[in-house]
């Protein structure tokens, strides 16, 4: 039996359309199949290889922690240096009151983290979040999904979950004293990279203080860089009562965590006692590879880049006749198509060329591009001509 039938037959699948290629290795922003074909990976594993895949100094990271110890003990109970290490690093290039960092395992984890730490600070039951959010699928963090094909299949989910609209000012008068959190992203991801309007967050913010609602802001995709800075709402003049980080925190392996004042998550530790609680949350190999990717954003200047790839990537695919627009933050790229109906062709065209694009959940006539930011300026004048003859074929 081929690994290909195997995994058909083995594994538990999301979908019955995987792209299912057969990789044997990854470097920098390459994939390698077992055929000998290389793919450029224009969406970094969905945005967790911000610094490139299996950069070497991960690597050297995750073998030191190797060869001192694995799992030791459920997290919160030893002291383990790369968690330690890692949480004083996170605060050191965060605002001051985003001081305490809670690791977990994912971003759904995170989320429901964060969830949970917004109740019980408060006191209060009711979230809020907003239409065509995504925050994960486990069911907390479904129940604040903003797409009911989602969840119908799913319900009854948590009670007490309002949907708003991104950018609708009027409505932030549904935030009331009742609202123990409101959960955002500052750029909207899955919708295809929907920006906030000018003084939006602002806004969402001072509604939040005036309620005593903590805002959560949900910076799984679009933080660690991906906007240019190390954090997405550094650009919006806000800061988060909570903080919630995961997919390229890790630097390619698993690692989530949510992030607030002390004195908020303090409240998760009495009445009950272990009011939150994950076994392998903090992986110390985990930890140790995410602690080298963040030496590796700052020592090697990666955000002051972002910026200008990003551009040089939008101008160079808005001048195909088939591209009808593009919405960008950084290096993340929202790209409508003229005829939404040549997404699958787009998507076959792709990988016959060579590189790897994807769609976004809630808007699947746009196409996802989200390299690594470490991508250098070669590479992605072969990413845009490789982009340019799959554009071609389509039109």
């Amino acid at each position: 039996m081929t690994e290909r039938e195997m995994f058909y037959r083995y594994l538990g699948l999301p979908s019955f359309n995987p792209l299912a290629l057969e990789i044997v290795n990854a470097e920098g922003v390459y994939l390698f199949d077992r055929h000998g074909n290389n793919y450029i990976d224009l969406v970094s594993g969905i945005t967790v290889s911000n610094i490139g895949h299996r950069h070497p100094k991960v690597i050297e990271a995750i073998i030191r922690q190797v060869n001192t110890h694995l799992h030791v003990n459920v997290y919160g109970e030893f002291i383990q240096s790369s968690q330690v290490r890692l949480a004083k690093r996170l605060t050191e290039v965060l605002p001051p009151t985003l001081n305490s960092v809670y690791f977990v395992n994912s971003g759904s984890e995170a989320v429901e983290g964060a969830l949970k730490l917004s109740k019980r600070f408060t006191g209060r039951t009711e979230i809020i979040s907003f239409n065509n959010a995504y925050h994960g699928s486990t069911q907390g963090a479904l129940s604040v999904a903003g797409n009911e094909t989602l969840k119908r299949a799913y319900r009854p989910l948590l009670p007490d979950v309002l949907n708003i609209d991104f950018n609708n000012f009027n409505q932030l008068e549904r935030i009331t004293e009742r609202t123990a959190c409101v959960i955002a992203e500052t750029i909207q991801a899955e919708a295809g990279i929907i920006l906030p309007a000018e003084g939006y967050l602002f806004q969402l913010q001072k509604r939040c203080r005036e309620t005593g609602t903590l805002l959560v802001i949900d910076d799984v995709q679009m933080g660690m860089g991906r906007t240019g800075k190390f954090s997405s709402f550094e650009y919006y003049q806000i800061i988060p009562d909570i903080l919630v980080l995961a997919k390229a925190l890790g630097a390619g392996m698993p690692l989530g965590a949510f992030i607030s004042d002390k004195k908020i998550m303090n409240t998760l530790a009495f009445e009950p006692e272990l009011g939150h609680i994950t076994t392998f949350g903090g992986h110390p190999v985990s930890c140790a590879a995410a602690m080298a990717g963040l030496n590796v954003i700052f020592s090697e200047n990666i955000l002051s880049s972002v910026e200008n790839k990003g551009r040089y990537l939008q101008n160079f695919i808005i001048k195909n006749p088939v591209i009808a627009q593009i919405r960008r933050a950084g290096l993340a790229l929202g790209i409508d198509l003229v005829n939404p109906k040549k997404r699958k062709n787009l998507s076959e065209e792709a990988l016959l060329n060579g590189i790897i694009i994807d769609w976004y959940l809630f808007k699947p006539a746009t196409f996802r591009i989200a390299p690594p930011l470490t991508i250098t300026e070669s590479e992605i004048e072969e990413a845009c001509d490789r982009l340019s003859k799959a554009l071609r074929a389509v039109l």
